[in-house]
């Protein structure tokens, strides 16, 4: 009998989709059920899993371990494909590096305003401080003005990421579908932010599922409304079977 699990590929987003946006990025905390639902998933799956997150591999690694999956990291950036590990060396970005400590300079005295350096790339944060966003802001552009072309800027819910024009995540989950076990299935990608709407427009053009996490204006084809929604259709999912998503439930 065919398991139309194997006609799958799924791609999850990790703040704001898989667990809660929290106010400062390394307080992040984790329901207890997930890795091991999500390990269930992947094996529903035949592996065809993979986080794709802003984050560092190593910080998801962390926060998911015992459990290892599949997942780009940085917006692709670096990445584990069926197990094989890409990682990626900030020594290869000394302008970036340089960069990272006038952000730490300029921001020091704006209480509020965080620098997340994530190595290769790094994010300001004005969640703590929303009065300080178009500071955050002119802060970003101006910083990729004197970096060049070879850097951009990646706009989220309240942060501001200065990372490689080469990174991004439809541009990794194409990566993902030319490899087994993804290729020749069809994706789903779920998201919740700005960074996820080149994903959904990947996965659009592939014919696949596209799943937008809260308000919003997107181009995803499918709504839920928290990360506690979509734990509980990927719960359903790995443990009954049950191909989820339809309009705003599952």
């Amino acid at each position: 009998m065919h398991d139309a699990n194997n006609d799958y590929a799924l791609f999850l987003d990790f703040d704001g989709t898989l667990v809660d946006i929290v106010e400062r990025p390394d307080a992040v905390a984790i329901d207890p059920a997930l890795p091991d639902f999500l390990t269930r998933l992947q094996e529903r799956l035949d592996g065809a899993l993979a986080i794709i997150s802003g984050r560092p591999v190593e910080f998801l690694d962390a926060r998911l371990a015992p459990h290892v999956f599949d997942m780009a990291g940085l917006h692709g950036l670096e990445h584990r494909i069926a197990g094989r590990l890409s990682m990626c060396d900030p020594d290869e970005h000394p302008a970036l590096r340089e960069m990272v400590e006038r952000l730490c300079k300029i921001v020091a005295d704006k209480d509020g305003v965080l620098i997340e350096d994530k190595g290769c790339s790094v994010a300001i944060h004005w969640r703590l401080a929303p009065h300080e966003k178009d500071f955050a802001l002119a802060t970003a552009r101006a910083a990729v003005e004197a970096l060049g072309s070879d850097y951009r800027v990646q706009h989220g819910k309240a942060v501001a990421e200065i990372l490689p024009s080469a990174a991004g995540k439809g541009k990794v989950i194409e990566r993902f579908l030319q490899e087994a076990p993804y290729k020749g299935r069809r994706p789903i990608f779920i998201g919740d932010d700005l960074t996820d709407e080149h994903g959904f427009k990947t996965v659009n053009a592939h014919d696949g599922m596209s799943v937008r996490i809260g308000a919003g204006d997107t181009i995803a084809k499918v709504r839920l409304g928290t990360p506690a929604d979509l734990r509980h259709c990927l719960s359903t999912w790995a443990y009954e079977g049950t191909l989820p998503f339809k309009g705003d439930e599952c």
